[in-house]
């Protein structure tokens, strides 16, 4: 018992302190901005100025000083932001300096002699602000997801979850369940009460309402999951076909080594790419065949599980390639391109099987006809990503628990209100649980740990 109070204790201290993190990237820069918020902000700026607070929200100039000796660190531009009308609801500041390391780590090193003051862990200005009531958790989701957008579709999408409307729908769901769960639950308190007629008929038609545009949202095909993590494409196919070699081309880069031995790639290289604006990463796989190494037959079903899982599989073979037989034919779909590389050499011997896969012929060694597999591809990107301005699930986070919340609606339109109140106000009050999951509206610390953790420092 005692044990658990002096952490709480030690916890509440730590939460009292106030933070200081570097807010912008690491390495020499014209401008590094340093970010302090808690109840020790306008000391801080007093001690390393000198000098009194500078008006809210106006850029002053400053000379920065080490507290105990007043030595020169640096002069720049401050910033007051008293609270709660700041980024995380309390006193807050920022310090615009010379983007040095040597500038940097000397105020840094004066925050850290305070006794007041602690280094920001990771998201922690976004964890308060949002406990503050500055932010709602989609909101807070879609700034990491804006920080670490490599893409045009990527920064849209984040900025779609910070406008507020992805927040407002949930809400709506939220505020009719927990209206709907209201009139039921006043039946099992007041069981010789009647409820209005025709109530029961309305809180089944709601729900319903409801379960249908939630089960129309689930059927989005995970576009938004793919324009946060990337539409995954797979280059499978034989050993020594331009796998790797293809890889390279796309990524302009020597992302994996190229050998005329076969089964030279052994493991799954992967890289990411901005392909039309279009978040792509892109995966080299060994080459399939029938192999008796232990570690070769590993990267082979390795191969044929990142296959399964892509989104788009490019199957790479050659002219005179004997191994287009089983899995690899198996592999060919909708979502899959034929191609067939080192097309100089000939291709009069090609079998007539293969037209009927429509196949791309290319020559990596000669760049021949890799615009027409790189439009292909983008085809098939576009035609995934169409319609994703109407996106409303991000992460895997919100579709695990509106899926949750559809099965307890579904759950509960089965239900016979007559009989089995009880039972049916539980779907109903897991149902809104679920989507208060998805807004914050509950108890969700358990959840912000992993939220929090994917932010930078400083934010």
């Amino acid at each position: 018992y005692q044990i658990n109070i002096y952490k709480i204790l030690i916890l509440d201290i730590i939460n009292l302190m106030t933070i200081y993190a570097l807010s912008s990237g690491l390495g020499a820069s014209g401008v590094a901005i340093i970010r302090v918020s808690g109840k020790e902000t306008k000391n801080i700026i007093t001690k390393l100025t000198n000098e009194p607070i500078p008006y809210p929200r106006v850029a002053t100039l400053r000379k920065i000083n080490k507290i105990k000796t007043n030595e020169l660190i640096d002069e720049g531009l401050v910033l007051w932001f008293p609270g709660p009308q700041s980024y995380t609801g309390e006193d807050m500041a920022e310090f615009q300096v010379h983007g040095s390391r040597a500038v940097i780590e000397a105020i840094l090193d004066e925050f850290s002699n305070l006794e007041s003051c602690r280094l920001a862990e990771p998201g922690e200005f976004t964890k308060i602000a949002l406990t503050n009531e500055k932010l709602n958790l989609l909101e807070a989701e879609s700034i990491g997801d804006l920080i670490s957008s490599e893409t045009e579709i990527q920064r849209r999408q984040a900025l779609r979850g910070m406008s507020g409307d992805s927040f407002k729908i949930y809400l709506n769901w939220r505020k009719k369940l927990i209206k709907a769960l209201a009139n039921v639950e006043a039946k099992i308190d007041f069981p010789d009460e009647d409820l209005p007629k025709g109530m029961l008929d309305k809180i089944k038609i709601e729900t319903k309402k409801i379960k249908i545009e939630i089960k129309k949202n689930l059927d989005d095909q995970k576009v938004g999951e793919r324009i946060r993590d990337g539409f995954k494409i797979a280059i499978v196919g034989p050993p020594n076909a331009g796998k790797s070699s293809l890889l390279n081309y796309l990524s302009r880069r020597e992302a994996a080594i190229v050998s005329e031995t076969a089964g030279t790639t052994r493991d799954v290289i992967e890289t990411h790419l901005n392909l039309n604006g279009y978040p792509v990463v892109i995966s080299d796989t060994a080459g399939i065949r029938e192999s008796k190494d232990e570690i070769e037959k590993k990267g082979i079903r390795l191969a044929l599980k990142k296959a399964e899982n892509a989104d788009l599989n490019i199957i790479v073979i050659e002219p005179k390639s004997s191994y287009f037989t089983g899995f690899l034919k198996d592999l060919i779909s909708s979502r899959s391109i034929l191609v067939i590389n080192k097309s100089d050499l000939g291709t009069d011997n090609m079998p007539r099987e293969f037209e009927k896969f429509k196949p791309i012929y290319i020559s990596i060694k000669n760049e021949n006809n890799l615009n027409l597999l790189i439009e292909e591809i983008k085809q098939k990107l576009k035609n995934q990503f169409i319609n994703s301005d109407d996106i409303l699930i991000t992460r895997k986070r919100h579709r695990i628990n509106l899926e949750e919340c559809e099965k307890h609606l579904e759950s509960f339109s089965e239900k016979d209100l007559s009989k089995d109140f009880e039972k049916a106000a539980e779907d109903l009050r897991l149902a809104t649980r679920y989507l208060g999951k998805i807004v914050g509206k509950v108890d969700v610390e358990e959840i912000l740990d992993s939220i929090f953790n994917d932010f930078c420092i400083g934010k």
